[in-house]
């Protein structure tokens, strides 16, 4: 299957999408939602999460219920209260040294195309394919790997964009 990127001209943000009918609809709903003016995150009740483990944090809305952490406390995952498909999560890992990752061809190296609130660079990659859509962040620091990511079904992710990108802007990891 073959996919498309588009950058969206609210940042630069890589898009992939199946090069199918649902994949121009996906094309369609997220080009709009680079548009839409409707979010407004103050009107939102935050909270934080802090990860003890691994030192980064990101805001989320009050309302949304957090998944039992694991037992590792490599992150955590909260669901929304209207849609339980909906959800937020953030995690990290330690990385592997180079020397012992066998096939160096398998690891994509995308360059950074997004910054932090904090002004920290990574990668943000958004998908839509027909079933579900997301937004993951990676930021790389030392031998640590921080994600954040947001998911929602397809048909529901340009409501959830807008939220899904103001909480990756305001994803923090300790300074090094």
């Amino acid at each position: 299957m073959a996919t498309a990127n588009k950058i969206c001209s609210l940042g630069r943000r890589i898009y992939r999408f199946a090069a199918s009918v649902s994949g121009v609809i996906g094309l369609l709903i997220i080009l709009w939602g680079c548009t839409a003016n409707d979010f407004n995150a103050g009107a939102i009740a935050w909270k934080t999460y802090s990860n003890s483990r691994y030192g980064f944090e990101f805001p989320y809305p009050s309302n949304w219920t957090a998944l039992a952490a694991p037992a590792n406390d490599d992150g955590i995952a909260f669901l929304s209260p209207q849609d339980n498909s909906v959800e937020i999560r953030g995690w990290a890992s330690q990385q592997l040294a180079n020397s012992i990752v066998t096939n160096q061809e398998s690891v994509k190296k995308i360059k950074p195309n997004f910054q932090t609130a904090q002004g920290v660079s990574g990668v943000l990659v958004v998908e839509v394919d027909q079933r579900v859509g997301s937004m993951t962040l990676t930021l790389t620091q030392s031998q640590v790997k921080y994600y954040w990511q947001g998911r929602s079904k397809s048909q529901d992710f340009q409501d959830y964009y807008r939220l899904f990108y103001y909480i990756a802007q305001q994803y923090r990891i300790p300074k090094p």
